[in-house]
């Protein structure tokens, strides 16, 4: 099998992640994997890959001064991503991410050869751009298959995308190795939180969270991991709240796993999702888990009340008092966690990749046509 995979770079993020799992598993079965990206390569991918995997960054990154000069790198980026293409000579093209998805639909007109596209967020929340928004419209009806992580996600798009869209969700790996990279006080009960420091996660809501119940839980820190543009936003409201000995900012951290290992509790407080890897990491470290409800990952990953809980989103009074209750309740986070575990069986690798390679024979016509509906996608499941 011959698939050349497309994506924006290879820095840290779920998209990113993901995709590094794709190309390791099917390099490691002897897939000829070509990976594609629009960066120069001058930063080394933030996830290894296996040597067998060919990445070859395009150099088409840039910004532009007008609207005429961004048209025209873009139908640049356009063809030079359709040569490369071409040249890998794939059986089959998978891309990632809205913008890079639409680049890619029109770099492969005309080619024959199968397209699949993925959105890895809600596509309702997060929107690409005005002019962006409408090409998305107009070329993922020509995609072969159109990928989703969640029913939510899937809902957004008219009947003729959701006729070629399979519901896909990430992969779970188990945790690897403690590598002891990370440490913090061990007498200390430690709440953690990752992702990029930016609005959509939410962070601000969870130290107004934490700092209502701060008083009452005095030995407890938190943690929140990752780095973005709010950093200095959230350093000055964990000041102003009076949490800076409370409130930890490690920055952007290459094994997560050292500090979910040495946590006692993950919240997850974001205002929109795809399918967060960070909170089915920490449930795969036997984790109790608070998220919000959010639009459009968390309620395909958590139980409510089995092995996490669910709070209505941007609720700050209610995140409030679902920490104060896991904070308080040792007995309850280890029955949380116990069932948390269950993440890795139900979202392992092997499952999820089954899912893709059957996407892949349907978008190449190796596998009948059928009407990808809701109601056939939750038969399916």
């Amino acid at each position: 099998m011959r698939v050349t995979l497309v994506i924006h770079s290879l820095n840290c993020g779920g998209a990113e992640r993901v995709m590094s799992i794709m190309a390791n598993y099917w390099a490691a079965k002897e897939s000829q994997i070509t990976l594609l990206t629009f960066d120069d390569g001058s930063t080394p991918p933030f996830y290894d890959f296996d040597r067998r995997v060919r990445h070859i960054p395009l150099a088409l990154e840039g910004s532009s001064q007008t609207a005429l000069h961004a048209l025209e790198r873009n139908v640049k980026r356009v063809s030079a991503l359709r040569q490369a293409i071409i040249s890998s000579n794939p059986e089959a093209v998978i891309s990632f991410m809205d913008r890079t998805n639409v680049m890619t639909l029109l770099a492969t007109r005309g080619t024959k050869v199968p397209v699949i596209v993925s959105e890895r967020s809600d596509p309702a929340s997060n929107s690409p751009g005005g002019l962006w928004t409408r090409l998305r419209h107009w070329t993922y009806p020509r995609a072969d298959v159109v990928v989703v992580q969640t029913r939510d996600a899937l809902r957004y798009f008219s009947s003729k995308v959701q006729s070629r869209a399979c519901i896909i969700p990430n992969p779970v790996l188990p945790p690897a190795p403690d590598r002891n990279d990370l440490s913090f006080e061990a007498n200390r009960p430690l709440a953690v939180a990752m992702g990029r420091l930016v609005r959509a996660k939410g962070f601000d809501l969870l130290l107004r969270a934490f700092g209502r119940v701060s008083q009452e839980h005095p030995h407890w820190t938190l943690a929140i991991l990752g780095d973005g543009p709010l950093h200095g936003e959230l350093q000055r409201l964990r000041d102003g709240l009076n949490l800076r000995d409370r409130v930890l900012f490690p920055g952007r951290v290459k094994s997560p796993q050292d500090v979910l290992r040495r946590a006692d509790l993950f919240v997850m407080s974001s205002r929109f999702e795809g399918f967060p890897n960070a909170l089915c990491e920490a449930m795969s470290h036997g984790l109790p888990v608070i998220a919000t409800d959010c639009p459009s990952g968390p309620r395909a990953i958590i139980r409510d009340g089995v092995d996490g809980l669910l709070i209505p989103n941007g609720d700050v009074e209610t995140l409030a008092k679902a920490m104060d209750r896991v904070m308080r309740d040792e007995v309850e986070r280890k029955r949380l966690g116990l069932h948390a575990t269950e993440v890795v069986e139900r979202f392992a690798v092997d499952k999820i990749m089954r899912k893709w390679e059957t996407a892949l024979r349907l978008a190449s016509g190796k596998q009948p046509s059928r009407l990808h509906s809701e109601a056939a996608i939750a038969r399916a499941r």
